[in-house]
């Protein structure tokens, strides 16, 4: 990875782990709907015309039913789901629980693609998702007096999902679509899907100038431009390098919580996301092991070869 690769990825990894802050900002006063909404109509606005100046007008028309869902499931549903959560919990422990991510893809690939995790990717899960229950335990109380809290952590674990389904779903379906189509049209579709909630559910006074500039970072900067940065750091350094980003991302967040909220870190969450950590690496592949033996019997022969077909 060249130093240029490097700076991107920690780049990235501030602008994503900023988002968690101005959501913790922005929401309590557009609400988490029209929040959203916002959020992804200035994406869109921001993505659709270097879209069409790259000449991405036909594959943003001919896949536009598949982009649309794709849409909701990558932007629509979990910024909704994260922009919930962040009336109620910290910045720090929702981009904790957006790190599991990887975890839910690895599983709905098995399920829906029929690419079944190793012994290791196995063992990455088991770890990745102990890690969530401790987190979750220490944190979802759904009593009547920090009920709210409960469900903002069932909120995270749904935007995740909705990520891990994305993944395949666009694997499935999207696979050849020109990457900056996909960004775009995802934006256009999820700012369709919620135009008019966002307009019902929108706030009854103006929001102040801070939740304001909040909402416009997070459509410009954490969305417009972080799809720019991620789109390159994969077509230089590879999916599997640029994935290194979801590590990075809960240390930002919490550091930029802390910084610019004052939130508190906790034992629990320092815990939590070391286990989960551990677990998204094992599950992902990014973690490094020995390589295994190679096999010599004929049996084995055969097994990779077909492995290769």
């Amino acid at each position: 990875m060249k130093t240029s690769d490097l700076l991107d990825l920690l780049l990235l990894a501030a602008i994503w782990g900023a988002s968690f802050l101005f959501m913790r900002v922005g929401a309590p006063e557009f609400g988490p709907v029209t929040l959203s909404a916002v959020r992804v109509a200035g994406a869109a606005a921001f993505l659709l015309p270097i879209a069409w100046w790259h000449g991405h007008a036909g594959p943003l028309w001919q896949h536009r039913g598949r982009l649309l869902v794709a849409g909701m499931l990558t932007s629509g549903l979990p910024f909704l789901c994260f922009s919930f959560a962040a009336v109620s919990i910290s910045a720090g422990l929702s981009s904790i629980f957006n790190a599991t991510t990887p975890l839910f893809g690895a599983l709905i690939a098995w399920w829906w693609l029929g690419d079944p995790p190793g012994r290791w990717k196995g063992i990455g899960l088991l770890i990745g998702f102990a890690g969530v229950l401790w987190l979750a335990w220490d944190k979802a109380s759904f009593k009547p007096e920090a009920a709210s809290t409960g469900w903002a952590v069932v909120a995270c674990l749904v935007a995740t999902l909705c990520y891990g389904i994305a993944a395949s779903y666009t694997k499935r379906y999207l696979s050849g679509v020109p990457s900056l189509a996909v960004a775009a049209g995802t934006q256009l579709g999820a700012a369709l899907m919620l135009a008019l909630p966002g307009w019902w559910w929108r706030p009854e006074s103006l929001p102040s100038p801070t939740a304001w500039a909040a909402t416009l970072a997070l459509a410009l900067l954490c969305t417009g431009v972080a799809y720019i940065l991620y789109f390159r750091l994969i077509a230089r350094i590879g999916p599997a390098n640029a994935i290194a980003v979801t590590f990075l991302i809960p240390a930002f967040a919490v550091l930029w919580g802390w910084w610019w909220l004052g939130e508190r870190i906790t034992g629990a969450m320092l815990v939590g996301a070391g286990v989960i950590f551990v677990g998204t690496a094992l599950a992902t592949g990014v973690w490094p092991r020995p390589p295994s033996r190679p096999a010599h019997t004929a049996s084995s022969r055969v097994s990779s070869q077909s492995q290769c077909r």
